[in-house]
């Protein structure tokens, strides 16, 4: 598959996943906001009717002591002594002061003997002494209902609303809008000072927007206004309660944007190792045709008797092919390297060696290729304690591609110079350092340099060929036997490689 073809598919599902997450936010958001101000007019429709419940209690309050009041006051003040049908006329007086009479008409046999008629009360015509009756009962009604205005706002409000009548209004009108939940609530002047509240009523943990107010009988005076004060501690919990259907489905349209992602990220991983592949089997290819061309072709002086083979010509044949073989060798290192990938875990074939004898021996091998470029290596053999228990052949490649990555980031204005040091340290450990003048390695990329596939950027050079694994291979190797890598670079100075290896044990 082309990656051109990779990315359009990418970008497709990416397009299509981001459009389907801002679908599921918007809707949860509106969802959200319709529960909020469902829940805030349920309970302004609450709070409102719980006021005019207290208004009704406050109305009935007055006409029932109103009128027991005028009912004791109400004197008879004629009398009949006959029991034909006719008027009975009462007189009486407001608390107030104000008097006035009341004139019934109806079967004067059934009223007590001792309430009697004037006979011009007799004589009077039905509808008089009805509207009559009418306009005296309006009359104390009137006098009632100003008495009832001008002294309600001068009883206490713990008297007018007590807390357990609010308490009681508010827990059935919020049943009756469906707002079956806990609340808290008090009843405070103008100046904000509570009269009374509820046992767990703390409004400095409530914000404004979880705050509802009503004002207590509004029709008294604005200074003598008082205020009924709402919240819901459990607000939040009912409000995300509706969201409890539309999270799962988040949840998993989010499950499977990670396994998109995931599926993404081993796409252009395995197609990074296809082409990682392909350029190792190019490369490899290569690499193998000069060492078998020349070991091919030391091969035929030694077979073709017209060529003179003095001992001196002998032994350089020998070397050469000796050489190429170990530069083979070190190809075949490279293709089990890329195979080492595909394991988790490397086979490794543990034995005591002696670390100086092997370093040793890569100085000599590695030496034609430094002079190649004119450099210089050196080995520095301060460990007196050498014996470790490794791979040889892991360890050996550990070493070879420390050193061929500072060939390759070599600096072209000045001499190459490599040094590989062993030293004993603390603990019975043993330190192999291995170090270069090169281009060094920045700071930012020192802390991904052990990571598979990284290489270090080098500007505009596109001549250093590797496929990111070396220093991957090397930490992972270093790690399976026992051992701690470090890294201490300065951008243009050079770099040292520190490798810390536990001793044998005897």
């Amino acid at each position: 598959m082309k990656k051109s073809t990779i990315w359009a598919i990418t970008i497709i599902m990416a397009l299509t996943f981001a459009g389907l997450l801002y679908v599921q936010v918007m809707y949860m958001k509106n969802i959200l906001r319709m529960r909020d101000d469902q829940f805030a007019e349920g309970v302004k429709r609450s709070l409102y009717a719980v006021t005019g419940n207290l208004e009704q209690d406050e109305t009935q309050y007055f006409l029932e002591e109103d009128v027991a009041q005028i009912e004791t006051s109400v004197l008879p003040r004629y009398s009949s002594s006959s029991g034909e049908q006719g008027g009975i006329q009462y007189s009486f007086t407001t608390p107030e002061g104000k008097k006035g009479a009341l004139t019934l008409q109806g079967d004067l046999n059934a009223l007590d003997p001792t309430i009697t008629l004037t006979p011009r009360q007799r004589q009077r015509p039905t509808h008089e002494i009805l509207q009559e009756q009418y306009l005296k009962q309006r009359t104390l009604m009137n006098e009632v209902i100003l008495r009832m205005i001008s002294q309600s706002s001068t009883r206490p409000i713990a008297e007018r609303a007590d807390s357990g009548k609010v308490a009681t209004y508010l827990r059935m009108e919020l049943a009756n809008n469906g707002l079956d939940l806990p609340f808290e609530f008090a009843v405070v002047n103008r100046q904000g000072a509570a009269v009374y509240h509820s046992a767990g009523y703390m409004p400095e943990q409530v914000g404004n927007d979880n705050m509802f107010v009503q004002t207590l009988f509004p029709n008294d005076t604005r200074n003598l206004m008082y205020y009924l004060k709402v919240y819901f501690p459990t607000k939040r919990d009912y409000i995300m309660s509706s969201l409890n259907y539309i999270i799962p489905a988040f949840i998993m349209t989010f499950v499977l944007l990670v396994v998109f992602v995931i599926t993404i990220y081993l796409i252009f991983r395995q197609k990074k190792l296809t082409d990682m592949k392909n350029d190792f089997i190019n490369n490899m290819t290569h690499e193998f045709k000069t060492p078998i061309s020349t070991i091919s072709l030391a091969a035929q002086m030694l077979n073709d008797s017209s060529v003179r083979k003095s001992s001196n010509m002998l032994e350089h044949i020998s070397n050469v092919i000796n050489d190429e073989t170990k530069r083979l060798r070190f190809q075949v290192e490279k293709v089990l390297q890329m195979s080492m990938f595909e394991r988790q875990k490397a086979t490794l074939k543990l034995q005591d060696v002696d670390a100086n004898t092997i370093v040793e021996n890569i100085i000599h091998t590695f030496k034609i290729k430094v002079e190649k470029y004119g450099g210089h290596i050196e080995a520095v053999l301060k460990a007196e304690q050498s014996i470790i228990h490794v791979d040889e052949m892991h360890f050996t490649n550990v070493i070879f591609n420390l050193l061929d990555n500072a060939v390759k980031y070599r600096r072209e204005d000045e001499s190459l110079k490599l040094s590989v040091t062993t030293r004993d340290v603390s603990g019975g450990r043993l330190e192999v350092t291995v170090a270069d003048n090169g281009i060094g390695i920045r700071r930012e990329d020192l802390k991904k340099i052990f990571e598979k596939f990284y290489r270090v950027p080098t500007g505009n050079l596109h001549d250093v060929k590797g496929f990111g694994l070396g220093l991957a291979y090397v930490n992972k190797m270093v790690r399976e036997l026992g051992g701690q890598i470090t890294v201490e670079s300065e951008l243009g100075q050079g770099t040292r490689f520190i490798i810390t290896l536990p001793l044998a044990k005897r």
